[in-house]
């Protein structure tokens, strides 16, 4: 089957768009490679310095003549997710002296756990973790030391920050290495059913916690399809890993060989040999149109609406939410997993994993087959499944059918016609509407509306039975230069709560929700944001507010003349400490949501 039509114009809108960015990052890349520095060109106290402590690599070095590749790594064991990363470092060096490479790590880089941080005053720099970790990443590159590039990364801010710092390295190869999902714990669904009851008062922070603990419990990306799950996905789709190396746990053989055969790869495809694959030129238009598509094919993170834009915008490349809007109605949703399912990503891997998902999506002609992978030929070589022959990696190719089709459905029998991430706009600005995980009878919802300042506002109104309604909540000042843009999911349960009484409730806000909100019918991420002067400013409680994931709406129904004649609400004073006021300068220079929310990119002309 040919490309799909749909798929074909979006990608050609973007690639129209993008040419002046795209060909001056060509040219930048080009230059870099060509006379920018690397070790060739280091002055001998410079060069001395970089290999004054590597041990038995250290000749290799001094010499030049072989790979040597920067690992950029984001450990930490305090977050489960990263805490494997430990002893990659020293296991990738020995790796790459058996192909006659070498490898150093080149930095570090913070990894931020939302899950730690939600409903914390530590969210508020979360979005803003992205850019810093995308700093990081340049300074670790910066040193002219490398020919390639090894990122490990696994969760929320930590891949797309680590992707745009080496995107303006794009002259270096890279792989993103994974770690894999813990094994399943405690049944996603059970957890959010204890969350409810918590909400509700029925029972107490022991058994809560004690439902957390048995589903967050080892070493590993927590099991949920939210933002960290959704990144791997599309590192997937993009062929920035080596294929199927995604949805692999910790600790295993198998694990152990992807992460091998990642640095033997990049030795391979390293600018001095006849197969050069530098990531500026893999990261192209096609592959960023195939990320959107991954996202929305498998119901994934509302929070890539912000950070697919700021990746693209690394390398050249205009996308907004018109784009995912257009994608979104030709895409099928074809994927069931928690919070959109019952399954988590254990499960989805069982099923048939990305490699069912990209065979099919292919077949459906949704994906960009012809790009450029890190891998071999193309897009086809991810359509397999790593596996282990004895002590050799192989790669079967993916089963015919999905092996649970209570979880994965090919594209020619999904669970739903389009991709259910909907564009919504109106005189409230323009917003996300996450459709796929909510019941298409709460598609629409109008009601009055109860407008909050701050999130703890909205659990205090809950507990005091104020919400006990028709409602839609309003959650304003929560945007990139209002207080960085947290994430509101601690509002999921007592909404979830009101929802099940029968009340017709959704969520109005310039903030996000967590790559896993679920059932709760939420416009997210209103652009502009109330402290830019976006309209949100102007709700008073009780206006009329309607949402509409049908035809795509978000609208206050006022009279126009009294609306316009409204004055915008006053912001509430920014709050210091959790080192909050340290990034003052990036909530002062964000650029609205659409574009990514970044003050780096912005201040950056890019």
């Amino acid at each position: 089957m040919g490309l799909h039509p749909a798929v074909e114009a979006v990608t050609a809108r973007i690639v129209e768009r993008s040419k002046p960015g795209r060909a001056a990052y060509l040219d930048l890349i080009a230059r870099e490679r060509e006379s920018g520095v690397d070790r060739p060109n280091l002055s001998c106290g410079n060069l001395a310095h970089g290999f004054a402590a590597s041990g038995e690599d250290k000749a290799a070095i001094r010499d030049g003549g072989r790979m040597n590749i920067g690992i950029v790594t984001a450990y930490n064991d305090m977050l489960s997710a990263h805490q494997p990363y430990g002893r990659y470092p020293e296991q990738m060096k020995l790796w790459a002296r058996e192909i006659g490479a070498t490898a150093q790590v080149a930095g570090g880089v913070p990894a931020m756990c939302d899950g730690v941080t939600q409903g914390q005053r530590g969210m508020e720099l979360s979005l803003f973790s992205r850019d810093t970790i995308a700093l990081s990443t340049a300074v670790g590159l910066s040193h002219g030391m490398f020919e390639g590039a090894a990122l490990l990364g696994i969760c929320d801010k930590i891949v797309p920050g680590l992707l745009i710092g080496a995107l303006r390295f794009g002259h270096l190869p890279t792989i993103l290495v994974p770690a894999g999902p813990m094994p399943s714990g405690l049944a996603n669904k059970e957890k959010q059913r204890v969350r409810q009851l918590y909400a509700e008062g029925k029972v107490g922070r022991a058994e809560l916690l004690e439902a957390e603990s048995a589903s967050y419990h080892g070493a590993g990306t927590c099991t949920f399809y939210g933002t960290a799950n959704s990144n791997q996905m599309m590192m997937e789709v993009m062929g920035l890993h080596i294929p199927g190396a995604a949805f692999i746990n910790p600790g295993t053989k198998l694990r152990q060989a992807l992460t091998r055969a990642a640095v033997h790869r990049l030795a391979a495809i390293g600018w001095d040999g006849d197969d050069y694959r530098p990531l500026g030129r893999c990261v192209d238009e096609k592959a960023i149109v195939n990320a959107a598509v991954g996202l929305l094919a498998t119901g994934g993170s509302t929070n890539h609406v912000i950070h697919l834009p700021a990746i693209a915008r690394a390398a050249g490349i205009v996308i907004d939410w018109e784009d995912i809007d257009r994608l979104s109605s030709a895409v099928p949703l074809i994927a069931r997993v928690y919070p959109n399912g019952a399954g988590d990503v254990n499960h989805f891997q069982a099923a048939g994993g990305m490699a069912y998902v990209i065979a099919t999506l292919i077949d459906g002609g949704l994906l960009h087959r012809d790009i450029l992978t890190v891998a071999g030929r193309d897009l086809g070589d991810y359509a397999r499944d790593p596996q282990l022959d004895g002590e050799a990696l192989t790669w079967a190719e993916a089963p015919t059918a999905s092996l649970d089709p209570t979880m994965l459905r090919s594209h020619a029998d999904p669970f739903l016609p389009d991709g259910g991430m909907r564009l919504v706009q109106g005189n409230l600005g323009r917003g996300t509407f996450k459709t796929s995980a909510v019941d298409k009878a709460r598609w629409t919802i109008e009601a009055p509306c109860r407008v909050f300042d701050e999130q703890d506002d909205v659990t205090r109104a809950f507990k005091a039975g104020e919400l006990d309604r028709d409602v839609i909540v309003v959650v304003r000042f929560q945007g990139p230069k209002a207080n960085g843009m947290p994430e509101l999911h601690k509002l999921t349960p007592p909404l979830g709560v009101l929802q099940d009484k029968g009340f017709k409730v959704a969520l109005v806000t310039d903030g996000r929700m967590s790559g896993a909100s679920g059932k709760v019918p939420a416009a997210i991420h209103l652009s502009p944001e109330a402290l830019g002067g976006g309209p949100i400013g102007r709700l008073r409680d009780g206006d009329i507010v309607r949402l509409c994931g049908h035809d795509g709406s978000i609208e206050a129904l006022v009279d126009p003349a009294e609306w316009a004649a409204r004055a915008l609400a006053q912001p509430p004073v920014q709050q210091q400490g959790t080192g909050r006021e340290l990034f003052a300068f990036m909530r002062q220079g964000a650029d609205t949501a659409e574009r990514g929310g970044s003050a780096m990119l912005a201040a950056a002309g890019l």
